[in-house]
Order: structure tokens, then sequence, then C-alpha cells
């Protein structure tokens, strides 16, 4: 593992202590859980602080955990996931942040701290639903003004719930419901049991 991200592992349990509700460092890179309640202070203190610097947010997204692990996913929903540079320090670090509630998931918004974060924010609020509390401007940025549910949460119905056509009697595009039948994918077996097996050549 890099001395780098173990220096930085250190320094943030350190720094933060109990505030770092997991910190794990796999696959060459540190990921490190924070309550909502401590996330934006944290996420200051990330920026500020000489000894992190993290000057760049490089990404933001949101996370629907309801299937994770095959449905034995037991903790809260929405979380939404950075991604952050210190080109000080030439280390990488991602926050992980779960939202306190299912029915309403809404964490801190960090676009006063970075502002590349604002489209980020507004992408995880239109695909997930997540509101980012602190936006000056949350608005849907993918879907339509008139979307109505948010397409990548994972109960969300792979057809929609809504179709559009141009009407040629009205001169518009219209919506209507969606004509679609719902369907069953069925794998197709494309090899025999015994395919590539010599003794049946």
């Amino acid at each position: 593992m890099s001395a780098k991200l173990e220096t930085l592992s250190q320094k943030l349990q350190d720094r933060f202590g109990d505030k770092l509700l997991s910190k794990k460092l796999a696959l060459g890179e540190l990921t490190v859980e924070v309550a909502a309640a401590d996330y934006f202070s944290l996420m200051q203190s990330l920026r500020d602080e000489a000894d992190f610097s993290f000057e760049e947010l490089i990404d933001l997204c949101g996370v629907d955990y309801s299937t994770y692990g095959d449905g034995a996913w037991q903790g809260k929903r929405f979380a939404a996931v950075v991604h952050l540079l210190s080109i000080a320090h030439n280390v990488r670090l991602r926050v992980r942040v779960f939202a306190d509630s299912d029915e309403f998931p809404a964490v801190d918004s960090v676009t006063s701290l970075w502002t590349s974060a604002n489209w980020f924010e507004r992408e995880a609020f239109d695909l997930y639903g997540i509101a980012f509390i602190g936006h000056e401007d949350l608005r849907r940025i993918l879907t339509d003004y008139g979307f109505i549910g948010h397409p990548f949460r994972k109960d969300f119905p792979i057809s929609g719930h809504v179709e559009m056509r141009y009407d040629p009697d009205q001169g518009r595009v219209v919506y209507q419901p969606v004509t679609i039948e719902p369907r069953e994918n069925t794998p197709r077996i494309v090899r025999e049991d015994t395919y590539g097996d010599p003794a049946h050549g």
C-alpha cells in the first residue's frame, strides 16, 4: 500500500478520531465514511488544513444501496460519495456520507467549498433524489422539467412511468402512460453442457 496513503490515513485518524465511522485502505485507494452531521465541517477541514489541502473536488455521485449485496444490505439506503484530490500532497481521498433518512435523503451541500460540486450535486439530486442542503440552485439537470421520480433509484421501473411521442393532430410532443409490456428476460442457453469436452468431440 502506498506510503502516502498510509500517512494520510494516520493523519485523518489523529485529526478526526471517532468522527470517522469507517476507514478503509484497499486496491490503492483510501475511503472514509462520516456521519451527515459531521460531513460539512470535515470537508472544510480537508480543504483548508495544511495537512490535507484537498484543493479539488474531482467527482461527487449518489448511490442507492437498497439492492447492494443481492439485497442483503441492512444500513441506510442513500449516500453521496465524493472524490477529492490534493495537488500539494499528490494524493486522493474518497469520502462517503449516508443520508439519515431514506424517505427524504438529504446531506449538506459542499458547493461553498468547491464550486465544481454544483452540477454533480444537481445530478445526484435528479437521479437519486438526494437533497443537498444549502445548494443555491438545486434543480434537475438531466431529466425533463415535468419528470416524476428519480431514474437511478433501484426501485424505479426500467421502462419508466411515461413515454413521449409527437402527436400530429396537436402539433406537439405529448406524454402518455408507458405502453411497453413488462417482460421476463430468460437467459438463452448458448452451448450444451458437453461443449468443449474432447470426449464428446
